[in-house]
């Protein structure tokens, strides 16, 4: 797991620089088209990180919650997950 938290800290990283940069574009009044792609590229490296984090969520949450037997938090890992997978498809 701490494998996948890294990659996940490095990716976080990356976005961070671009979103530095994005703002380097705005302040420089680069062309809006030439920061709408970085803007987009942004959001295409923020959803693979989002699922990332979602995917070792079941992994280790939601699987313990169903290892562990009991009824009321594995309703409760359940209703989580299913909240935020409709939450990310808005």
């Amino acid at each position: 797991m701490d494998q996948q938290r890294d990659g996940t800290l490095r990716r976080l990283a990356r976005i961070e620089g671009q979103v530095r940069g994005v703002i380097g574009m705005i302040e420089s009044d680069r062309y809006c088209i030439d920061v709408l792609q970085q803007l987009r590229a942004i959001q295409s490296a923020l959803a693979k990180v989002q699922d990332a984090v979602l995917k070792d969520h079941a992994a280790t949450c939601v699987e313990r919650a169903i290892s562990s037997g009991d009824p009321i938090d594995q309703r409760q890992k359940f209703d989580e997950l299913i909240d935020i997978i409709s939450k990310t498809r808005n």
